[in-house]
């Protein structure tokens, strides 16, 4: 079955995260994927994470942060500082639908790869610049890296404890999330500007994506307040500051999350803990009283919660159709009954280790479902089967691009 995109292909300048994560969601649409790396080295994410273990137990050079974002794609290894590199760059580029790349600003136009080279070279291509602060203003020039777009966005001044309680102080969140928004962002640019081509213009357009600002964009819901009456979320911790109870709780073997959203779900909670009376009470009987006299409510919630295990509450909150569940870490999420039933776990077969388990795409179509059949590719692994495939290049040009270090076949870190 072919996939939404098996008639596009990308040409996978990126490295790292943001970049990585768009193209890959591209790859499980069907797209062809081409990732360009350096020989010897690769993308960066090949030395994070823990290490892939071969079919005998032992541990290979492929490594968990890679492998979660390169499913799908083919590997070739060119040294794009070589003018013999660039050329190769430049022909794969004209017969390509779209680029990405997460460079600094300007830094591939030193080599000809930028968007106004590669245009020239190809009018219909689509090509994606993401950065960490965009290619024009003041911090263009700069480098950055997750943390610091979750500290300049506003996310930090929203995230951690409240001041003058224990463990105040801002927080991040625990994966990398700026990136992640960034590839989503690049995801829905590219493809709507593939649309445009398609069905409006006959040509591609150049995107220009920053971190930043995909970061600043997705603080939104929060971010209104202070543009609508100036003021200033807080930091409060788990909880919301929009609605109450919405926060962790700890049951007499650990800790579960109650979110209530509305007015009807609190009824159905204080039914749950045996006080129907307290939707009555003026402190509860709407969201922003209860917001307001939180710390009357919260407490009263806490005592009841503690007598009794997660096991006791759980099914009774759900049966009530109140939002709540556990606190889990992964070895709980993938052995839990909805994740599994959802087959958010696919299986790969991988050249090193046999089976790979991934997680999945959780995009469910009904007439192209995404396939799990390429696994992440080994560094240079597809070098000479791409340029033979699309460049036509025979072996004597492959041996010779080969020793002056231009390309790579088959090398790994």
């Amino acid at each position: 079955m072919s996939g939404l995109l098996s008639k596009i292909r990308v040409l996978d300048l990126s490295r790292v995260l943001s970049g990585p994560w768009a193209t890959q969601m591209l790859a499980d649409f069907g797209a062809d994927v081409i990732k360009v790396e350096r020989p010897g080295i690769g993308d960066d994410v090949r030395q994070q994470g823990a290490r892939l273990k071969d079919r005998a137990g032992g541990e290979t050079q492929e490594r968990s942060t890679f492998l979660a974002l390169n499913r799908g794609k083919r590997s070739i290894a060119i040294d794009m500082a070589k003018p013999s590199g660039q050329r190769l760059i430049r022909r794969l580029a004209a017969c390509a639908d779209v680029v990405v790349e997460n460079f600094k600003a300007g830094d591939l136009a030193r080599y000809g790869l930028d968007h106004a080279s590669l245009a020239r070279v190809n009018p219909k291509l689509v090509y994606c610049s993401i950065s960490g602060f965009g290619q024009s203003g003041p911090y263009s020039a700069m480098p950055g890296y997750d943390l610091i777009f979750q500290s300049m966005s506003g996310v930090m001044s929203l995230t951690g404890i409240p001041d003058g309680e224990p463990g105040a102080g801002p927080q991040r969140a625990g994966y990398p999330v700026s990136d992640t928004t960034a590839g989503f962002y690049a995801t829905i640019g590219i493809l709507a500007a593939l649309h445009h081509r398609d069905t409006v213009s006959g040509v591609g357009q150049y995107i220009d994506l920053a971190l930043l600002d995909a970061q600043v964009a997705a603080t939104s819901s929060m971010a209104m307040s202070y543009l609508v009456a100036g003021q200033l979320p807080q930091r409060v911790g788990i909880r919301s500051q929009l609605t109450c109870p919405y926060q962790d709780f700890a049951c007499a073997d650990g800790p579960m999350m109650i979110a209530v959203g509305n007015d009807s779900q609190f009824a159905s909670l204080a039914r749950v803990l045996g006080h129907p009376e307290w939707p009555a009470d003026p402190r509860f009987a709407t969201t922003p009283e209860r917001v307001a006299n939180r710390e009357a409510l919260v407490p009263a919630i806490a005592d009841i919660l503690r007598r009794q295990p997660l096991a006791h509450w759980l099914p009774l909150l759900r049966e009530a159709n109140v939002p709540s569940g556990p606190i889990n870490d992964f070895r709980q999420v993938f052995d839990d009954p909805q994740i599994r039933h959802r087959e958010m776990v696919r299986e790969i077969e991988h050249p090193l280790s046999g089976s790979l388990s991934v997680v999945a795409n959780p995009l469910n179509f009904s007439a192209t479902p995404v396939e799990y059949k390429r696994p992440p590719p080994l560094l240079g692994q597809h070098t000479h089967e791409v340029l033979r495939e699309l460049l036509a290049v025979g072996d004597t040009e492959l041996a010779e691009l080969g020793a002056e270090g231009a390309i790579a076949q088959g090398e790994r870190p």
